[in-house]
């Protein structure tokens, strides 16, 4: 059973690891994730099996706008759910937290990630051409508060 609860601390190690099988091009320190979970703007989830980290998510909020920083699932885990419950619930922070529009980047090649965005009404507003490390494109997505989007 997989639980999506708020990072903390002792989850540094776990996120960075997955971190770095993801990322190998560029991937946060565990620097880097202790910096964002001592701010008040940041919201960080992660999706837990037992006590593995099988994926995680951020949110920077400074109402009336917020950012999703990163969402990431273990391979293993993904198609499964997980990142959908991460999205939801980093949304449900930014509307609390009176974010009338939450912002983020995609790779361009990335359709599943594309598409779970557009479910939670996402729309691509701009791109960036050889926005990562490796040279592709990220997508620019913006979403307006919340308001009877779909979730499923």
């Amino acid at each position: 059973m997989i639980t999506v609860t708020r990072a903390r601390w002792w989850h540094i190690e776990g996120i960075a690891s997955l971190e770095r099988d993801l990322f190998p091009g560029d991937p946060w320190t565990p620097e880097q994730f202790w910096q964002e979970l001592s701010l008040d703007t940041r919201h960080y989830l992660v999706a837990l099996e037992a006590d593995d980290v099988v994926g995680y998510g951020g949110l920077f909020a400074l109402a009336p706008d917020g950012d999703i920083q990163t969402v990431a699932v273990r391979p293993d885990h993904q198609g499964g759910g997980v990142a959908t419950r991460v999205v939801s619930d980093l949304l449900d922070e930014a509307d609390r937290r009176g974010c009338r529009h939450v912002m983020l980047e995609v790779r361009s090649d990335n359709a599943r990630a594309i598409a779970l965005y557009e479910r939670f009404g996402f729309e691509t507003i701009s791109s960036r051409r050889r926005y990562y490390p490796d040279g592709g494109d990220a997508l620019i997505m913006r979403r307006a508060s919340a308001g009877g989007v779909s979730k499923s």
